[in-house]
C-alpha cells in the first residue's frame, strides 16, 4: 500500500449488497494482517434507498471513528447513483472512482463533475445474473476494488473468499462456485480509464 491508510466509501441502493461488501473487504484485509474498519451509514435506509458504507484499511491501528469524507477509492455499485449523490465528493485524484456500468470510463467520466483521477467501470449486473442468475453487483464489485486498489493480494482475496462463501453458503455449495467465478471475472474484467 502506498499510504499508511487506505480510506474507501461505498454508494449504493439498499438490498444491493454495498454494506456487505465493505464487511468481506474488512475481513478479508483483516485476515492479511492488516487493521481494518468496515461500517455502513445507518439513516432511514430501505430497500433501494441510497446507502453509504466505508473502509478504513491499514498496517498501523486507527482510533479515527467517524464517515470518511476524503476517501482514497470510490465505488458506485448503482449507476443511477450519478446524477443524484455527490460520489466524487472529497475524493483524492491520486485515487480512483469504481463505477458498475457496462459503459467505457470515458463515457462516464462527463458525469463526475470534473474528476481527474483514474475511472474505473466493471459491468457487475451482467456478470452476477451469468454466474449468480440473479443481480447481485457486489461480488464482482468486491474484486473490482481489490484489482484496482491493491490493498489485499489477489491470491490471497480469493481464498479468503472462498473460506468465507464455504461457510456462509454451507447449505448452498452451488452459490460458492458462482461466487468465486464473478470474483475472478470482476478482477479480470474492470476496465481503467
Amino acid at each position: 500500500m502506498k499510504n499508511e491508510m487506505i480510506e474507501i466509501r461505498w454508494h449504493g441502493r439498499g438490498g444491493q449488497g454495498a454494506k456487505t461488501a465493505a464487511l468481506l473487504l474488512a475481513d478479508a484485509a483483516f485476515h492479511t494482517g492488516k487493521f481494518v474498519q468496515g461500517f455502513p451509514e445507518y439513516g432511514p435506509e430501505r430497500m433501494g434507498a441510497p446507502i453509504t458504507a466505508y473502509n478504513r484499511i491499514s498496517e498501523r491501528r486507527c482510533t479515527v471513528h467517524s464517515n470518511i469524507y476524503e476517501p482514497d477509492y470510490v465505488v458506485v455499485v448503482d449507476e443511477t447513483l450519478l446524477s443524484c449523490v455527490e460520489v466524487t465528493a472529497g475524493l483524492k485524484p491520486e485515487g480512483a472512482i469504481i463505477i458498475n456500468s457496462g459503459k467505457t470510463p470515458q463515457a462516464l467520466r462527463e458525469l463526475l463533475k470534473g474528476y481527474t483521477g483514474r475511472v474505473c467501470t466493471i459491468d457487475a449486473g451482467r456478470i452476477s445474473e451469468e454466474e449468480l442468475g440473479k443481480n447481485f453487483p457486489n461480488t464482482p464489485m468486491l474484486a473490482a476494488v481489490v484489482k484496482v486498489s491493491g490493498i489485499v493480494e489477489p491470491d490471497a482475496f480469493v481464498t479468503n473468499m472462498e473460506q468465507s462463501f464455504r461457510h456462509k453458503f454451507a447449505a448452498k455449495p452451488q452459490v460458492v462456485e458462482g461466487n468465486l467465478h464473478a470474483l475472478r471475472r470482476g478482477m479480470e474484467e474492470v476496465r481503467v480509464g
